[in-house]
């Protein structure tokens, strides 16, 4: 640690309430710097929010997105698998435009082809940041001839190639109700409980981090040059900073230090499901673009191993929910989603509703791909709700936002940009720059990540196939 560091956070201490996987990040990454950090968390486990299932380091996954914000997510989703290396699963994603659908598959190469070059140009800056493969196979395209060709193939166990990973999709999609060409980008998958795993192991290097799980924090008020935590059992705590990570509760912080926000929060659902039929088979990330809101909204197959698969369904009978967008008011920054929707979030789901909706998720994915209407719900659906600052509900790539000098919001829509809100707080709070960021120094194997992601997923009531590398 440099000198000038040493003076600049010397005896700084940092509050960070929230132990999602924004707050978790940060807590990393500032407690690495030096700084002594108290991470609280309410729930028992950290990283225990909305379903992560997808890197989305272009943001193909979403037409309505500007290209500034796709090439922002490509570059934050570079810098945190630097950070956090054991936790995608490295499969590409195959992007296909049904027949039903008014866009058209070339409107899609322009992004695609920016995208390429962007991560070009970050890979020719540093080659570590050559975390998606080769640039020059960042995306390629496939017409229906092609497909048709690769259906014959017997899909090896173990893919080597972009042609290999597009065998089990060729065999069992419908091909008849695509628009060509078929693109398959490199866009990998992220585990949720091997980032869980990942801070739960950094942290125990760190002994300037402290982390407070089952311990709410009661009230925050300000006090000269700082602020005091109430906390559980008549315990109050000062800090010198505060670091807002409540996710889509983030509002009720800014309530009681009286700041005002726009934001809107949105309840979302991804469902876990078993095909036993084809278990063995190495599929692709697949999404079937739709309209969102729509009985045809997009379709999104994201695999795991044995036979698992997480389903995205953009209508309001699967992943959507009616009245799941709120938005805040001019007397509170904390959107109220409605009571039904907050109590599946506090007690959990009724095994009739996830059952139902876990259906109707295969029925969606069905139509496309027909041989899968034999998956059957496989556990818990993966549910929360997440914060978007703003009135844009498009909108995925944010990060931070500050109040006075001494108070920070974070406001991530996609997990990517975690690290991104850390150094930006880094910077604005204490001025430094960069040098020495990752976590090379955590002597964490690829290994006991696994091996404790799997405990973390059984523990949460997951099949231990969600924590393992794919």
């Amino acid at each position: 640690m440099n000198r000038d560091f040493a003076v600049a956070t010397s005896g700084k201490r940092v509050a960070i309430i929230g132990g999602g996987v924004a707050g978790s990040t940060v807590a990393l990454y500032l407690a690495q710097k030096g700084l002594i950090v108290s991470l609280f968390e309410k729930n028992a486990n950290l990283v225990s929010g909305p379903p992560i299932c997808h890197l989305h380091a272009g943001g193909n996954l979403y037409r309505e997105l500007s290209q500034q914000q796709c090439t922002d997510l490509l570059h934050q989703s570079i810098e945190f698998v630097n950070f956090f290396p054991s936790t995608i699963n490295k499969r590409p994603t195959v992007i296909a435009v049904p027949q039903h659908d008014s866009g058209s598959p070339k409107a899609l190469l322009p992004r695609l082809e920016l995208l390429r070059e962007s991560y070009h140009a970050l890979v020719a800056r540093d080659a570590k940041n050559a975390v998606l493969g080769n640039p020059e196979d960042y995306f390629h395209g496939f017409d229906y001839h092609q497909l048709k060709e690769l259906a014959k193939r017997q899909a090896p166990k173990k893919p080597e190639s972009i042609e290999d990973w597009l065998i089990p999709f060729a065999k069992h999609t419908d091909l008849e109700k695509l628009k060509y060409p078929v693109y398959v980008v490199q866009e990998y998958g992220l585990s949720l409980f091997r980032v869980a795993a990942s801070v739960e192991l950094a942290a125990q290097q760190l002994d300037n981090l402290a982390i407070y799980t089952g311990q709410p924090v009661k009230s925050v008020k300000r006090r000269e040059n700082g602020f005091t935590l109430a906390l559980s059992g008549g315990r109050a705590e000062d800090f010198d900073y505060v670091i807002n990570a409540c996710g889509f509760r983030t509002g009720t912080i800014d309530d009681q230090l009286h700041f005002s926000r726009q934001r809107m929060v949105e309840f979302k659902a991804a469902y876990v499901t078993k095909w036993t039929a084809h278990q063995t088979e190495k599929w692709p990330e697949v999404i079937f673009h739709g309209q969102r809101g729509t009985p045809q909204g997009m379709a999104q197959l994201t695999p795991y191993p044995n036979g698992f698969f997480q389903l995205h369904g953009m209508t309001n009978e699967i992943t959507l929910f009616n009245q799941g967008l709120v938005r805040s008011s001019a007397d509170s920054a904390q959107p109220r989603l409605p009571t039904k929707l907050a109590n599946k979030i506090d007690k959990g789901w009724s095994v009739e509703v996830q059952t139902q909706r876990s259906n109707r998720a295969i029925e969606h994915l069905s139509q496309y791909i027909p041989a899968f209407c034999s998956a059957e719900p496989a556990g818990t659906p993966l549910y929360g709700a997440q914060q978007i600052p703003g009135d844009d509900p498009s909108l995925r790539a944010a990060d931070v936002s500050f109040e006075g000098e001494n108070y920070a919001r974070l406001e991530i829509v996609k997990a990517s940009s975690a690290l991104l809100a850390a150094k930006n707080i880094n910077h604005a709070w204490f001025g430094l720059d960069g040098e020495g960021d990752g976590n090379d120094s955590w002597g964490q194997s690829a290994e006991s990540i696994e091996k404790r992601a799997r405990q973390i997923a059984l523990e949460r009531g997951y099949p231990e196939a969600l924590a393992i590398a794919y």
